[in-house]
């Protein structure tokens, strides 16, 4: 199955016989000026790739570790910066909802509404992105099977939604860790749906620092080419100039200045991924 995500010169295309597409941004909008830099460098980095470019920010991190970690600007602020990216960059948007009544208004910006982790089981969330009629991403849980998904996805597309994809990112092994089991990116693509691989999420360390998460960044070049071998129809790559001053998921976030080279990478395996097992 593929869909259309954006609208105009910008719409990219997900799903079947699509290109492998890449979901970028920085984990949470910081600033109005270094969300646009950000979307900014980061379309060139996709073109000159030749990866049609979704950009993700999210206006507010609900599920912080600390009360005192930033959360981000708010919805209102927020929304008005992801407004800006679309018009001036000219791609689609993606953020997240943690709220039933956050859908509609953010559906009036975003062109994917996305549906945290932690939050894939919620039925009244999945239901009221799924009306928006904006295309929309669940991310497996931590805690759930890839077997399990197959609940979120049919809440969705009973609410009247066929524009859906899930994302990989990784499952609770023991404490403050994760792992990823590349078996899951086969199970849900099974159930004819894109699926799309969270490099970034699926390196945390949970809880590891204390008042924060950890991860083990370095380890990112790794689960990606993994994934695309696997065959998978997109990347999720939480990306910024300065990883280590980031504001959330410091740990996690790759580089800006090593995605052409990582996206250089898994565009190569794909292009062998397709020789042998074509996307459907």
């Amino acid at each position: 199955m593929h869909f259309s995500i954006g609208s105009g010169d910008g719409a990219v295309s997900l799903g079947g016989l699509s290109p492998l597409l890449l979901i970028a941004g920085p984990c949470v909008i910081e600033s109005r000026e270094h969300t646009l830099k950000m979307a900014r460098e980061i379309a060139v980095i996709a073109k000159r790739a030749g990866m049609p470019f979704v950009f993700k920010a999210s206006f507010d991190k609900a599920n912080r570790t600390s009360a005192q970690a930033y959360r981000g600007p708010g919805m209102e602020a927020g929304l008005e910066t992801l407004a800006a990216i679309k018009q001036d960059v000219g791609v689609p948007v993606l953020t997240d909802i943690h709220e039933p009544e956050q859908a509609k208004p953010v559906a009036r910006v975003c062109d994917v509404l996305q549906i945290p982790a932690f939050l894939c089981r919620q039925t009244d969330l999945l239901v009221a992105a799924a009306r928006t009629g904006a295309a929309v991403n669940v991310k497996k849980g931590q805690f759930v099977s890839p077997w399990e998904m197959q609940h979120a996805l049919d809440k969705v597309r009973d609410a009247g939604n066929q524009r859906v994809f899930l994302t990989e990112r990784g499952t609770t092994f023991g404490y403050q860790n994760l792992v990823v089991d590349m078996r899951s990116l086969q199970v849900m693509r099974g159930f004819g749906v894109p699926v799309v691989f969270d490099v970034t999420h699926s390196l945390q360390l949970p809880g590891g620092q204390g008042s924060a998460s950890g991860g083990r960044r370095e380890f990112g070049g790794t689960l990606a080419r993994a994934a695309v071998g696997a065959g998978i129809d997109g990347l999720f790559i939480e990306v910024h100039d300065n990883p280590d001053a980031a504001l959330s998921d410091a740990a996690t976030q790759w580089p800006l200045n090593k995605l052409e080279a990582l996206l250089e990478q898994v565009q190569a395996i794909d292009r062998a991924v397709q020789q042998v097992m074509p996307r459907k």
